[in-house]
């Protein structure tokens, strides 16, 4: 399973690196940054990156690192595409703040002002929660990012119609917790204010008018592009491996813009000069004061006694604030599969740095992000590179004597309650979605989304979930949690548990069976009237393959295939019906199996 976390530290080894030039510059600020950034690579084992630098309107720094296409040795350039993910954030935030400015919205009111069919999971958040709470993470939900990462859609209603069911893991206002569902209810507020969509809202309103030629908001219009990352991970934090690029679809309001380093100067060139480009505003000043302001605290980040000029973590609106050596920075990372993002800018310095990289997860675009400031700020030199690798390596070992002092409390020799095919089926949750599991060979495997997981048993009806690739590799490396079948009061599998949002309880997902593949003649079989203590039951055939069983007095009951004679009542959970055979093999009874018994009826003779 997949961890998804707002920091990523990663060990690496060696790759080639080189440096393209593609803006000179005589400026003695970046003398050697070449030979710096070449080590950052080899050490980090990267791809490739690309930074800008913004020196008040101006780009003075622009260059590519490593590749954009490993495998071609493509070279990274100050014009390559890549994945921004939640740099995305501002540009959203900064939709509302425009529509603020024309009066179409009042961020200090609730949001279901605007978006009556939006419902939160009790009535203070329906009734309390403002567009301020959601441009700075104070909603009290916590991440839920597994319910858009594995169950996808392309639907914002569907997206919008889970975060009903999403428990809240803090009081409103109470603490900041990142939440990316809140960004993807921005982009739908601006679709109903504005009557066009989010991604049209981004290119008229913002791309258009800086100039953002090459952005885009989508993979699908990225690949149309000539020179586009590709993104990749490290296997065994050696191995520099492809990764598919990853469609973000109906959440894209929080994270799916695709931009180069010389584009998102343009961006932060605008913030640095107050919301104007060219001595155009295009974000009023109102906004961006409110923006890269402290609207809630992080955390309470105090100074190290190793780093005492570094301190303070707020939130603005789309934006992380911070006090970097004396000066005031405004910064938001971005991760996706396969990529790493840093965009950041010192408001009362009028500097900017962007750093755009293709590998998952990185480290890379905190280190070049510093070793610029350090320059750019004329500040003294601190060596970054080793500073974080040394903080890796020693996070590595611990996490390692961790693992080694770990003990297991699992029952050694226990197996499944039930046997391996009765696991199989459809789970589901309103909040997140529907995955199938299913049985190969004699191994339980979970299909969530594009995502495969062998289920590895450990105890009882408890299985660890163990990612699978597309080349069929299992990875063992992640520390995943487990997977908890639960029966019913019949003794059948009913729901899994999943430690899906690790501040509450673990996630249910209701079971229901998956319907087998069954003929109409089949059906018919099972037609007719039964006698069940002198009640008469109906099973009949509606259309071509679908049975329903009929109880005078009760609503007709559509009966679902899932073995050999046997269906489950669609609407009815623990509720089952077994057809038996006599020696001619013709069904002759009909088993009721319920949570309360089970109760028979005999076939009448025609």
């Amino acid at each position: 399973m997949r961890k998804i976390t707002a920091l990523f530290f990663l060990i690496v080894i060696t790759t080639t690196a080189f440096a393209q030039k593609q803006k000179s510059t005589d400026d003695k600020r970046f003398a050697g940054l070449d030979t710096a950034f070449a080590r950052v690579l080899k050490d980090w084992k990267a791809a490739g990156f690309a930074v800008a630098v913004v020196e008040k309107d101006k780009v003075v720094y622009a260059k590519g690192f490593g590749y954009r296409d490993v495998e071609n040795k493509i070279p990274a350039t100050a014009n390559t595409l890549f994945a921004i993910g939640s740099c995305t954030k501002a540009f959203t935030a900064s939709l509302i703040g425009m529509l603020s400015k024309d009066d179409k919205v009042d961020i200090d009111k609730p949001v279901r002002a605007y978006l009556p069919e939006l419902k939160f999971y009790n009535d203070e958040m329906n009734d309390h929660i403002t567009l301020r709470d959601m441009m700075c993470h104070r909603t009290g939900l916590p991440r839920h990012d597994y319910s858009w990462y594995y169950f996808s859609t392309q639907s914002r209603d569907s997206i919008m119609q889970r975060i009903a069911y999403m428990e809240p893991s803090a009081g409103l206002r109470e603490k900041w917790q990142y939440n990316n569902f809140m960004f993807f209810l921005q982009g739908v507020v601006t679709e109903k204010l504005t009557g066009q969509s989010w991604e049209d809202n981004i290119k008229e309103k913002i791309f258009k008018p800086l100039g953002m030629d090459s952005a885009t908001v989508s993979i699908d219009e990225m690949q149309k592009h000539g020179d586009i990352a590709v993104g990749y991970g490290l296997k065994n934090d050696s191995i520099i491996k492809k990764l598919d690029y990853y469609h973000i679809d109906a959440m894209a309001p929080a994270g799916s813009i695709n931009s180069s380093v010389n584009d998102m100067a343009k961006w932060v060139t605008t913030w640095i000069n107050g919301g104007k480009y060219n001595g155009k505003e295009l974000l009023p000043a109102s906004y961006i004061n409110q923006a890269m302001s402290s609207q809630m605290v992080i955390s309470g980040a105090l100074p190290s006694k190793e780093k005492p000029d570094l301190y303070m973590a707020n939130y603005g609106f789309g934006w992380m604030l911070s006090s970097y050596k004396g000066h005031y920075r405004v910064e938001h990372g971005g991760n996706i599969d396969g990529f790493s993002a840093s965009t950041s800018f010192f408001p009362s310095d009028s500097i900017g740095i962007i750093v755009l990289c293709n590998q998952d997860g990185s480290s890379v675009p905190s280190i070049v992000r510093n070793l610029i400031a350090d320059r750019m700020l004329g500040l003294k030199y601190f060596d970054w590179e080793t500073d974080l690798r040394s903080a890796v390596v020693k996070a590595k070992a611990a996490a390692k004597d961790a693992e080694k002092a770990k003990t297991t409390t699992a029952k050694k020799e226990t197996k499944p309650t039930h046997e391996l095919k009765d696991y199989e089926g459809l789970y589901s949750n309103k909040g997140y979605g529907t995955f199938e599991v299913v049985l190969k060979n004699d191994s339980l495997f979970a299909l969530p989304g594009k995502h495969t997981w062998w289920l590895k048993h450990l105890q009882y009806d408890i299985f660890m979930p163990v990612e699978k690739d597309k080349e069929g590799n299992l990875d063992t490396s992640e520390n995943s949690d487990p997977l908890q079948f639960n029966m019913n009061v019949s003794g059948d599998i009913e729901s899994v548990d999943i430690n899906f949002e690790p501040s509450l309880k673990p996630i249910a997902f209701s079971k229901t069976p998956k319907g087998k593949e069954i003929t109409k003649e089949e059906l018919q079989q099972y037609e007719g009237e039964y006698d069940l203590s002198g009640t008469a039951i109906k099973v009949y055939l509606k259309g071509e393959k679908t049975l329903y069983l009929f109880v005078p007095g009760q609503p007709e009951y559509e009966l679902v295939p899932v073995d050999k004679d046997k269906f489950s009542i669609k609407i009815l959970k623990g509720f089952t019906v077994q057809f038996n055979r006599d020696d001619k093999k013709e069904v002759n009874e009909l088993l009721s199996i319920q949570p309360n018994g089970t109760f028979k009826a005999t076939k009448k003779k025609k």
